[in-house]
């Protein structure tokens, strides 16, 4: 899939894989949650040390697809692209999350609230 269907691939899903690109070019796939803003734009989130936020910051080239938890992938690829975002885009990817994930999403808030050591980021998706 090249993107040209929007984003209904990901409609009742609730992973998806994340393929970011290594300095060498090698792909690092990782399952994440993730909420939909409309028909072009998905929001993941994630520490601001973690391997995919730094990959994104040297390229936000990407691909995405359906998965399960583990990582197995349920539908076709789809070439994006990836952006950190903060401030309200931030927050509007976090109520998104929010609503989808009640209730884990807050019990790992709550988590990161009394244990949290890492800032976390938003990313934003587009097609």
């Amino acid at each position: 899939m090249t993107g040209t269907r929007g984003l209904n691939v990901f409609d009742g899903k609730k992973y998806l894989s994340l393929e970011t690109y290594r300095q060498n070019g090698k792909a690092v796939r990782t399952p994440v949650w993730f909420a939909t803003a409309n028909d072009s734009t998905l929001y993941v989130y994630t520490t601001a040390d973690s391997g995919k936020t730094k990959r994104i910051r040297r390229t936000g080239t990407i691909r995405i697809a359906p998965c399960d938890a583990r990582g197995k992938i349920t539908g076709d690829w789809t070439a994006a692209h990836a952006t950190l975002v903060a401030g309200e885009e931030f927050e509007r990817g976090m109520r998104l999350l929010n609503r989808k994930y009640w209730p884990l999403k807050q019990l790992m808030d709550l988590s990161v609230r009394l244990f949290g050591r890492h800032q976390r980021v938003m990313i934003r998706i587009t097609l």
